[in-house]
């Protein structure tokens, strides 16, 4: 129990879904916790806003069958979900340039690509199911796989152009939201045994299969609901944490004493935390090698969602255009708001490119490229507005951080290690959903469990 010089058994800094979650669970054990947040709100990368009228997903939203903590959660948390739209025919434009239709997992390629897409998926998924998420570098070809780039891994494979560009959209593009030759192959393939195989990440109607009623930010919500009034403090990032063997001071708005410390941000920002003793060397440049992708994530809401009235289910892709895939995003309750709204991503160095330009030019290159998908009425929508991840002080990216080629078999078990009485926990570094909220429960449980277990 707490020491009488301490204001709190436990300090998490952090109240994104891993932060919460620890918090939760120490608090329902009996635990004294104070929870530390930089932001005026709870829920990290998860934030569901009304703009112009439209409630939008501004973050993180949807929750996939292998996701089984998540799931569990929301069953615990009595959070209705709902599924994605896909009735209807989906969009793909091809390298030859050419819009076409098609129902079904097979998209409109040559028989040829189709082959090879197949075969790389069946190579990954192969690759997949002999990784344990929680220790990639434990996979027997761990050291040649983190060696190469995923780009350079899909040459190797194929010369089939059209197939290596998507296969390499699903991941790079579409999760790590990095170009494919910035990551290695092991990163790739923790991607995908992370989400149990990688013919799961290529099917939208598997990883994209449902919704949280209200938004998921119902999560985050509703377990800050769960802990006593004072516990959370919102707006005061922590500057320092000094520490030793017997526990650590947390500067914020106030010096916290507790016995121990979790740290539950993005690993890009652990440096922003001044540590006396500082963090182990090696541990410090671990960090140097995690990095954020880039995404704009889209949202266009139209008066109707007119691409259902011509027979489209409002899915869209193609490794060749600027927004390399759209959505029907419409909420649950149609009835209640006849608006239609389409979610897409610009990502890598398309966004890059994109945020070069003034917010006008950039909307119409947008609707330009929803319009060669869904036709002429995309270019008139009712509501237009792009999250800000990129700009966010607290976030700087999106949608998680992932490895530099080299980055997992060199630094492996490292990546969860705590130091002294500090433990750091995110999404980032999870096996397991991976850079999901599934992979943030999934750390916050972890870290609650081994605290108790020290403590009882």
């Amino acid at each position: 129990m707490i020491n009488s010089g301490q204001d709190a058994d436990v300090v998490v800094v952090g109240a994104g879904v891993s932060g919460l979650m620890t918090a939760v669970r120490l608090h329902e054990a009996g635990r004294r916790v104070i929870v530390l947040e930089a932001r005026d709100r709870v829920g990290g990368r998860l934030l569901t806003e009304t703009h112009d009228g439209v409630r939008l997903e501004i973050g993180g939203q949807w929750v996939s069958p292998d996701q089984t903590a998540v799931l569990a959660l929301l069953d615990e948390l009595d959070l209705p979900t709902f599924p994605r739209h896909r009735a209807g025919e989906s969009v793909y434009i091809g390298r030859d340039g050419v819009r076409r239709t098609f129902t079904g997992e097979a998209f409109p390629v040559s028989a040829t690509t189709a082959a090879e897409v197949d075969r790389l998926t069946a190579e990954l998924d192969m690759l997949a199911a002999a990784m344990d998420p929680l220790a990639p570098w434990d996979h027997p070809d761990a050291a040649a796989l983190d060696r190469i780039s995923f780009a350079a891994w899909l040459e190797s494979r194929t010369g089939d152009a059209e197939a290596r560009d998507n296969v390499g959209l699903y991941i790079g593009p579409a999760m790590l939201t990095k170009p494919a030759h910035t990551f290695s192959a092991l990163t790739a393939v923790l991607m995908a045994a992370s989400a149990g195989a990688f013919s799961h990440l290529v099917d939208a109607d598997f990883i994209l299969d449902r919704r949280v009623e209200g938004g998921l930010q119902q999560v985050p919500l509703h377990l800050a609901a769960r802990l006593p009034d004072g516990v959370i403090r919102l707006g005061v990032p922590v500057t320092e944490i000094t520490w030793d063997a017997n526990g650590a001071t947390v500067k914020a708005d106030k010096v916290y004493k507790s016995g121990k410390v979790v740290v539950a941000v993005p690993p890009t920002l652990v440096d922003r935390i001044r540590f006396a003793p500082a963090l182990p060397p090696v541990h410090r440049q671990m960090r140097q090698h995690q990095s954020f992708g880039m995404v704009i994530k889209l949202h266009v809401s139209y008066d109707r969602p007119f691409w259902r009235d011509h027979g489209l289910s409002g899915t869209a892709f193609s490794p060749y255009r600027v927004v390399h895939e759209a959505y029907d995003n419409c909420n649950e309750d149609l009835a209640g708001d006849t608006r239609g709204t389409l979610v897409g991503f610009v990502s890598d160095v398309q966004a890059d490119r994109l945020l070069t330009l003034t917010p006008e030019a950039r909307r119409a290159e947008v609707l330009d490229a929803l319009a060669g998908y869904y036709g002429a009425e995309a270019r008139h929508p009712v509501a237009y507005y792009e999250s800000p991840w990129a700009a966010d002080e607290w976030t700087g990216g999106a949608f998680g951080t992932s490895f530099g080629i080299g980055a997992l078999t060199r630094y492996n078990s490292l990546l969860r290690e705590d130091v002294g009485p500090i433990a750091f926990i995110s999404s980032d570094i999870a096996g397991l959903g991976f850079l999901h909220v599934d992979g943030a429960v999934r750390m916050g449980e972890s870290a609650a469990a081994r605290l108790l277990g020290r403590a009882s």
